[in-house]
């Protein structure tokens, strides 16, 4: 049963045409009564002016609500509880956030009643002020804690738990063992055991391992996202995705990524290294690029690593049948066919090439140039008097990403002087992360000299000649007793680009200096570090 309260309300002015109090009363007292409710209490205004708040009726049943004691209001009508709409408005929102309804006895339908079509409106318009001013001020709140580094987001990577906030530190997230120790071993076996994604998967379930949802089976998309995933180098991002109208018509908003530059970083505790995180990537996008799906073993040794000449692109594998059955296989640019190059005024003029013939010209004269030292070594003097080498780029690179390291470090020790002075956390914790953060950019520092040393070192031309030198001398002890596969392993490895343009074939070789060239029986692996030539 409803607990309900009463109110009435008559100034002067209307007591004529709505009667006593006593006349409201006895009929919200039957409507009571009709509707089965329990009446807690009556609440009555005698001669107050419904322009007005500061009347000793309302303010008790406003004090009703917000103790709990009744769950509803029986009003004769809405000029009873109040004149002005806006005052209507204040009221009934009060109430509806005490979880007390109002009910009107003389509700008209609101086809027929300005009043109540106005009342309507003007709640609708408020109320939604209110979600749109409430909505910022949590967004932007979000942004502000985020930015001091705090970890917004309730839900975290597997091998994390987010530590609450608390008085003296923001939300954080710590490092779980049980977990980290498995995504340490997936990183292991995907980048330094040639283990695939499926096998991964394979063996995480044959163990027994539970999932991140908690299942018992693993999923390769899981095992995907999670090689992906920059929070276990110590970077988890906020702000990253924003909600836009979406395509479809049945669905409102869809989730879309922001520019990078709008995503904020928050550092959290690593749990494997950047180069190894860098490693998976690198095996990631080899496998996609040198990935047998939709081709036919034993063909196109050079797929993947030509260009077309004129318009620059990565040409396609294609086969034809001729008229007396026989079967052709051709390397052609896709941008020969006008529909793909979108018009006719667009289309590429190169024309197929034959791939068994592109292919062993190349190998032909890969193999000559191994064979011969001398030719790998003017090439370097000939790509040295123009460009910088490819290992000073690495280099240089390498560099560029301490320098944005060093960087990241410098902006989370101001965000932690921002949190002390914005009496977030005490002087010992602000001392304590200090030192904890000046050690690691120190050791950043100390890598970042070592890189700069090694960078000088490696433009020495002695040393660059022998390593070049050895390379060769390793190739020539095999390259004659290669099968096909171990062919194309070879190409993958040393040559960067084969460019055709009408007659002209140009190669560009580039030569792992790190140590030697892998075994022809296992993967070629992207980690060397690569001079092109």
């Amino acid at each position: 049963m409803m607990r309900v309260a009463i109110y009435a309300r008559v100034s002067t002015e209307a007591q004529e045409a709505r009667g006593t109090i006593g006349s409201q009363l006895e009929v919200l007292r039957k409507r009571v009564a009709a509707e089965g409710h329990q009446l807690i209490a009556e609440y009555c205004d005698d001669g107050c002016s419904g322009a007005r708040l500061d009347r000793p009726g309302l303010d008790a049943v406003r004090d009703a609500a917000e103790a709990g004691q009744i769950e509803a209001v029986w009003c004769l009508s809405p000029d009873r509880l109040a004149r002005v709409y806006a005052y209507q408005v204040i009221v009934l929102d009060e109430l509806a956030r005490c979880g007390v309804s109002v009910l009107f006895h003389d509700t008209p339908q609101l086809n027929n009643d300005p009043q109540t079509q106005l009342l309507q409106q003007v709640q609708g318009v408020i109320a939604e002020y209110e979600r749109a001013k409430i909505a910022e001020r949590y967004r932007r709140g979000k942004l502000w804690r985020s930015r001091a580094g705090e970890v917004i987001a309730w839900k975290c990577s597997y091998g994390y738990r987010r530590i609450p906030r608390t008085p003296g530190q923001p939300a954080h997230l710590e490092v779980y063992e049980p977990e980290a120790g498995v995504v340490r071993r997936i990183f292991a076996d995907y980048v330094h055991h040639n283990v695939s994604v499926r096998q991964i998967t394979r063996r995480l379930n044959d163990d027994g391992i539970p999932s991140p949802s908690g299942q018992d089976i693993w999923g390769c998309s899981t095992i995907g996202r999670l090689l992906r995933n920059e929070a276990y180098v110590g970077r988890v991002y906020f702000n990253r995705r924003e909600s836009v109208a979406s395509r479809k018509a049945k669905k409102g908003t869809r989730q879309v990524e922001r520019p990078r530059e709008q995503w904020i970083a928050i550092p959290v505790p690593p749990i494997v290294s950047d180069e190894l995180f860098e490693a998976a990537q690198r095996v990631s996008r080899d496998n996609s690029k040198w990935s047998p799906r939709r081709t036919q073993a034993g063909h196109w040794l050079l797929r993947g690593l030509i260009k077309c000449g004129h318009c620059h692109v990565t040409v396609s594998c294609h086969k034809m049948r001729g008229r007396n059955g026989s079967v052709h296989r051709y390397y052609y640019c896709a941008n020969h066919d006008p529909l793909r190059a979108k018009g006719e005024h667009r289309r590429c003029p190169e024309r197929n090439i034959r791939a068994d013939e592109l292919d062993a010209f190349v190998f032909e004269q890969v193999r000559a140039a191994l064979l011969r030292p001398q030719t790998l070594l003017a090439g370097q003097e000939a790509v040295a008097t123009h460009r910088k080498p490819s290992g000073d780029e690495l280099l240089e690179a390498e560099l560029t990403r301490l320098d944005r390291k060093i960087d990241a470090v410098c902006a989370e020790r101001r965000r932690v002087a921002d949190l002390y002075q914005a009496s977030f956390i005490e002087q010992h914790e602000l001392l304590r992360r200090g030192k904890e953060l000046d050690a690691r950019r120190r050791t950043l520092e100390t890598q970042r000299e070592t890189l700069i040393c090694e960078r000088k070192e490696l433009g020495q031309k002695n040393r660059l000649r022998q390593r070049i030198a050895g390379f060769a001398e390793e190739i020539i002890a095999t390259i004659d007793t290669l099968d096909f596969e171990q062919r194309q392993r070879l190409l993958r490895l040393v040559v960067e680009q084969v460019r055709v343009q009408g007659w002209q074939v140009e190669i560009r070789l580039r030569i792992p200096l790190d140590g030697p060239p892998d075994p022809p029986d296992q993967r070629v692996s992207s980690k060397d570090r690569l001079r092109s030539l």
